[in-house]
Order: C-alpha cells, then sequence, then structure tokens
C-alpha cells in the first residue's frame, strides 16, 4: 500500500478526507468491542495493518496474513515452497521481518516445514494473533489515527 495512495495516510495528514463510501460507523465502531470484530471486518484489518507500519511493528500482521493464505494452498508443492518462503522472511532468527516467538515454537515450525501441512504454521499464528490482540490492539484504540478516522466518519455521518 503506497503512503501516496493510501486513503488511511491522506485522512491522518488532515488532506481531504475521502473514506471509502461502504466504511460504515457502525463497522468502525465495532473494531473497538474487540480485536476478534477489528479482524472479521473488511475495513478492519487494511487500517489496523496501516498503523502497524506507521509504528514500525507490522510484521505481525504480514505474518498473520500470509498464514491465512498459505492455510489456502491445495498444491503440495506450492505449499512447500510458501512454507520455506515464510521461514526465511518470518521465522528464521534474524530475518527480515523476524516475529517474536519461543524457541521451541520456532524448532516446532523446522520440524513441520519439511512435511508442510496447512496447520504446520498454526500454533505461531496464533500466538503472533494474541501478541497483537494484547499488545498493539489496545494503543491502535488508543491512536491519534483512530480516533480521527472515528470522529470524520461521524461527522460525514452527521452531516
Amino acid at each position: 500500500m503506497s503512503r501516496r495512495n493510501c486513503w488511511i495516510c491522506k485522512m491522518c495528514r488532515d488532506e481531504p478526507k475521502r473514506l471509502p463510501s461502504n466504511l460504515t460507523l457502525e463497522e468502525v465502531l465495532q473494531w473497538a468491542q474487540s480485536f476478534d470484530n477489528l479482524m472479521a471486518t473488511k475495513y478492519g484489518p487494511v487500517v489496523y495493518a496501516a498503523y502497524l507500519k506507521m509504528e514500525h511493528s507490522d510484521e505481525n500482521i504480514k505474518f498473520w496474513t500470509a498464514c491465512e493464505t498459505y492455510k489456502k494452498i491445495a498444491s503440495r508443492w506450492s505449499r512447500i515452497a510458501r512454507a520455506k518462503r515464510l521461514y526465511k522472511i518470518y521465522i528464521q532468527p534474524q530475518s527480515p521481518r523476524e516475529i517474536n516467538i519461543d524457541s521451541s515454537m520456532r524448532e516446532t515450525i523446522i520440524r513441520n516445514i519439511q512435511e508442510p501441512t496447512q496447520t504446520c504454521f498454526e500454533e505461531a499464528q496464533k500466538m503472533v494473533y494474541m501478541h497483537m490482540e494484547r499488545d498493539s490492539y489496545p494503543r491502535f484504540l488508543k491512536s491519534e489515527m483512530y480516533q480521527r478516522l472515528l470522529k470524520t466518519i461521524q461527522s460525514n455521518n452527521s452531516s
């Protein structure tokens, strides 16, 4: 997502407030009810990812999203290639977007990707989800980005 074209970034810089026409106040309010609600909506993960990127901590949401895509791979060969790629990007020590998991989970993944199944990253994905829910999600709700989005959409609804 290019910062130049990102409607979230434009809105946060106080430029013309062009929100997607189908982003509703109800959806934005749902995000504050629970992390599960945020992640289950259409724009929630997109906005949350933009927030994490601004915080320089978007590796967790990228890993989580990559795992969601990985689970849908039917081809054994594609799954093997993607598992190795996920390992190199997110799991391998000193990797570009290394996620915070313990060494035993890392060792389990190393064993699992020898013959990768659709669930070989599942435990790491759950741990990352929990980290996001407990750590960055509360900060997101208090962030200027979320508060400004909420105010903008409320004022658009009342006009």
